[in-house]
């Protein structure tokens, strides 16, 4: 799981392992949200490992998952890592520009990318990314988000094509406005006449969804977008 320890991630990654999954969960640097991720996932039974690296860096990224994995091909993957740094296209400079495309999307391709000859290999497998309701519709002051997310329903759809007849199933989930750091400073009195719920949505509800296209019973869903977002996209 690429980015597992925090927020959605861990949710997720918490989720999965109820559902009777061993769990690898990277992060940038090993802490307490590792640490505590580790100890709530053994107190499920199941087993977790954690992996330092950037998924900015293509090299270092791609070695790691070689040292975890070897040959054994993960069953499940999923991409969860992402930031924001929200500006008016007008006066967004060059970091906050290339540092959101290169951690949500040019990360899929550095971390996702080496584990799939393995799948192919396997002939089996599932692949979740997490984009956003930003990516499909987009939002003012996200432009730069909003194109790395739109640019993950993309490559998920595209990719769906290249390796369904490989029993890999790819899709993505969308969440709205869910309630996580990232999240915490939003003008929730603005958003929330937005969203049909009128409320914002919870990590485990995400969590829930990816289990779904992890289980058995979606095994006939494949290159789409799940949307959770309470009806911001409709």
């Amino acid at each position: 799981m690429i980015g597992g320890c925090r927020g959605i991630g861990k949710a997720i990654a918490l989720r999965l392992a109820a559902d009777g999954f061993d769990l690898a969960a990277t992060c940038r640097k090993k802490g307490p949200d590792s640490e505590a991720l580790e100890q709530e996932i053994a107190a499920l039974g199941r087993k977790c490992s954690i992996l330092e690296l950037d998924v900015c860096d293509r090299e270092k990224a791609g070695k790691t998952l070689a040292e975890a994995f070897g040959q054994n091909a993960p069953d499940v993957v999923i991409y969860n890592s992402g930031i924001t740094k929200d500006n008016l296209f007008v006066f967004m400079d060059n970091t906050e520009w290339d540092s959101v495309l290169d951690t949500n999307l040019r990360g899929f391709y550095n971390t996702v990318q080496p584990l799939l000859f393995g799948m192919l290999a396997k002939r089996s497998g599932r692949i979740v990314v997490i984009s956003s309701a930003s990516g499909q519709t987009g939002q003012a002051g996200q432009v730069n988000y909003s194109a790395s997310k739109a640019g993950l329903i993309g490559a998920v759809k595209a990719l769906a094509r290249e390796v369904g007849r490989k029993g890999i199933l790819v899709n993505a989930v969308a969440p709205g406005v869910i309630e996580t750091e990232m999240t915490r400073e939003l003008p929730k009195d603005q958003i929330l006449p937005l969203i049909p719920l009128h409320r914002t949505g919870k990590a485990e509800e995400v969590a829930g969804a990816v289990s779904f296209l992890c289980g058995p019973d979606s095994s006939y869903i494949h290159g789409q977008v799940l949307a959770v977002n309470g009806g911001l996209v409709i």
